[in-house]
């Protein structure tokens, strides 16, 4: 599964609050220097839209596979897409990505064009499955700023393994078509981005990517680890690390793989969960960003927004009765009604309270370390 913060580092994303301004919302307006401005629309710094809940692979660690009999499986109707054109206006980026793989939606094109013509940023991920030459031709003439390619090892034996209906080897050719692509539009965009998962087996393969990577004209890379576990099956594969010497040698091992990256051209981000570090806002950036599912709900990011009936999930190997966390739908309400909801705004006011709810208590979000 693909996440938005693996191929935005935090430099890129406004992710740090200025001292200025209180970025929790006041009745639904900012709120600067204390006096609340509740007229003032508010200002995203990405908004992530999950156009569909189907994909066409079946990665042993992805909720999709895990919770397949239970899977909510939707696609976003397009006129539901098009009441999110106002809050579009108000997004440095908006993202068409969740829990499924978004070149399966029919109207993914027209989609991607309605976002660009509100002037923000528009990205997505992929498996790479579809992209052939036809299709990266469409993703270069759409206009989108990035796209983002998913692996899980940098050997076929790792990646297919773990990315099971996918293939190394056609990840790497469809950057080829899309390179290709660019170069025969004499287009810059869109740029490649990796976001490559990080399995406690696959730390013996982590030093070969940039070698892998290597002359594919790739812009940047995000190394993330497992941050939602699904199955007591992938408890050891999580690397939540609870010694603070093994993750500092994790860390030592990824600073490592940056700089080589560097010294092959390419810009290699990471993150890792270190125990006793903590933050008051977590990565995923739930003062300024959102997630909105493919059946319409709005939550503050994609971990609380899985779409599934019934499930469990485990955190440090304790199970945990899986619930989805949404204050609205879209369907029915306006984006910026459901964000001004007393009940929404008293969410993102409990990273400074420090009144977490259970979910987002224990997140391994909340104690990432990560390079600039």
């Amino acid at each position: 599964m693909e996440y938005l913060d693996r191929y935005l580092p935090k430099k890129n994303c406004g992710r740090q609050l200025w001292s200025g301004i209180e970025y929790a919302v006041s009745g639904g307006g900012w709120a600067v220097f204390g006096f609340p401005f509740a007229f003032i629309a508010p200002a995203f710094d990405w908004l992530q839209v999950e156009v569909t809940s189907y994909c066409n692979a079946a990665c042993v660690y992805c909720p999709h596979t895990i919770y397949r009999d239970n899977w909510l499986n939707r696609h976003l109707p397009l006129d539901t897409f098009q009441k999110l054109r106002p809050a579009f206006r108000k997004a440095g980026l908006v993202h068409l990505q969740g829990w499924g793989e978004p070149l399966l939606h029919p109207d993914f094109f027209t989609m991607v064009s309605l976002a660009r013509q509100a002037g923000c940023r528009v990205g997505t991920a992929t498996n790479g499955k579809l992209v052939d030459a036809s299709v990266a031709a469409r993703l270069v003439a759409g206009g989108l700023d990035f796209v983002a390619f998913s692996l899980a090892g940098t050997t076929a034996e790792k990646n297919d393994f773990f990315r099971r209906g996918t293939r190394l080897e056609k990840v790497l050719e469809a950057i080829r078509f899309l390179q290709k692509a660019k170069e025969e539009a004499g287009a810059a965009r869109p740029a490649v981005h990796i976001a490559y998962l990080l399995l406690r087996s696959g730390i013996d393969e982590l030093p070969q990517l940039p070698d892998l990577l290597e002359g594919y004209g790739i812009d940047q890379v995000v190394i993330t680890t497992l941050d939602f576990v699904s199955s007591p099956a992938l408890v050891e594969e999580s690397l939540f690390l609870t010694e603070r010497t093994a993750a500092e040698e994790l860390l030592s091992s990824l600073q490592e793989v940056a700089a080589r990256g560097k010294e092959r051209g390419l810009s290699i981000y990471y993150q890792l969960s270190v125990p006793g570090q903590r933050k008051q806002v977590c990565s995923e950036n739930v003062q300024r960003a959102l997630f909105i599912s493919a059946d319409g709900l709005v939550s503050p990011c994609v971990f609380a927004n899985v779409p599934v009936a019934r499930a469990t999930f485990l955190v440090r190997g304790a199970v945990r009765r899986y619930g989805r966390m949404t204050f609205g739908n879209v369907h029915d309400h306006d984006l910026f009604r459901i964000w001004r909801q007393k009940d929404y705004v008293n969410f993102r006011r409990s990273f400074s309270t420090g009144r977490l709810t259970a979910f987002c208590r224990e997140c391994p979000k909340l104690s990432c370390a990560q390079n600039e």
